[in-house]
This record gives structure tokens, sequence and C-alpha cells, in this order.
């Protein structure tokens, strides 16, 4: 889920780091025309907040070096991004140019590199113990997954709440494929898909060992 950005001060604390770089409170204070213990209290909850982090000091005369303070990279993520909008281009320039083959490998590739990380959190689990695991590995990667328990006998299901490459499937559904099988891989058995999100679904849930599925 991408941050909300904050209004008012601490708005404008963000904005003006991301417009000049490195600032201290007095910095602040001077653009701001508010006194430094104001501004202190918003860099302390932009701190807390994970948005800013200290970056150096600074001599100022002959008094104490200033701290400098930076935006971190979850702050980035405030401001506005396009990375899915040309990552969605790219996809449909491939499809139209007969190159969708390119992505398909890429995607696999990825997969690949990923597992090989997993099989190290994986290593000797088994049963809910590994499914469960399998579902931190997933949230880790913002699926928000969760196992959600069978009734009456019936497999649990491997719940996957948000799709972090919606942009792309929109365009082309080769990501799908190749995370089905990377998340396959993880479980170690099969799986049967029984809600989709590009259907419609509010998750892609899968059963777990039951025959195979899609």
């Amino acid at each position: 889920m991408e941050p909300t950005s904050p209004k008012g001060t601490p708005g404008r604390i963000l904005e003006h780091l991301k417009r000049s770089g490195p600032a201290s409170i007095p910095d602040f204070a001077r653009a701001f025309e508010l006194s430094p213990e104001t501004v202190r209290a918003h860099v302390r909850a932009l701190a807390a907040r994970g948005w800013i982090r200290e970056a150096g000091r600074r001599s100022e005369g002959r008094g104490r070096p200033e701290r400098l303070w930076a935006l971190t990279q979850e702050a980035e993520r405030l401001f506005p991004r396009r990375e899915g909008e040309i990552l969605q281009g790219l996809a449909a320039y491939l499809g139209e140019t007969g190159q969708e083959k390119v992505l398909v490998h890429f995607l696999e590739r990825f997969a690949a590199e990923r597992r090989l990380a997993a099989a190290e959190r994986l290593k000797g689990l088994e049963g809910r113990e590994r499914l469960d695991e399998v579902a931190r590995i997933l949230t880790d990667e913002g699926y928000m997954a969760e196992i959600q328990d069978g009734e009456a006998g019936a497999p649990p299901r491997l719940r996957l709440c948000h799709c972090p490459m919606r942009e792309l499937v929109d365009v082309t559904r080769a990501p799908c494929k190749a995370e089905i099988s990377f998340v396959r891989a993880l479980v170690g058995q099969s799986l049967a898909r029984v809600e989709y999100i590009p259907d419609g679904g509010a998750a892609c849930a899968y059963a777990v060992g039951d025959g195979g599925g899609r």
C-alpha cells in the first residue's frame, strides 16, 4: 500500500528536502518562518514514521554542528512515480511487436532467482509450518498472503490478497503464469486456483494439494 503524503508543515518539510537536499532544523525554521521548537516536533514525528533520517552534521559558525536530515527510501514513495505506466507500455510494446517471449523469459529468471532465496527459509519445513512460512515470504514480497483453513476436510487455501504486479497484469497475464510456478515451487504441492483478482475476485486464492488445477 502506498503511504499517504502528509499535509501542512510535515509535507512542506518533505518537499523542502526533495527540492533542496539535506537540511537542518534551523534551515526549516527560516524557510517556513516557524520556531525551531515547532519544527523540531515535526521532524521527530517524521523520523518516527521512517520518512526522514539523520544525514550527518554541518557546522554553522562557532556553535555546535547542526544535525542534517534527508529523505528515506520510504519517503521517496510519497512522490509521483511512473514505473507502472512505463512497464505497462513496455509490456504492450513487446506484445505488439511479437516479442512477448522476452518478457516471459525475464519473468521466469526473476522467479528462479527469488526461489533460491526462499528455499533457504523453507529448508526443513513441512506441512502447515511450511505453508505459514510461504505466506510470510509472499507477504514480504508484497502479496499480503494468508493461509485460510479449509472447512469439513477441505484443503487449506493460500490467499494472495494483493497483486504487486497488477498494472503489468492489466496488459499481459505472463506474470501470473510465472508467479504461480514460483508459488507452487515454494509450497511443494499442487495448487488449484479458486479465485482470481483479474476476474473480479478479492484475492488470488489457491486450494493446496487439490489436484493441480491451473
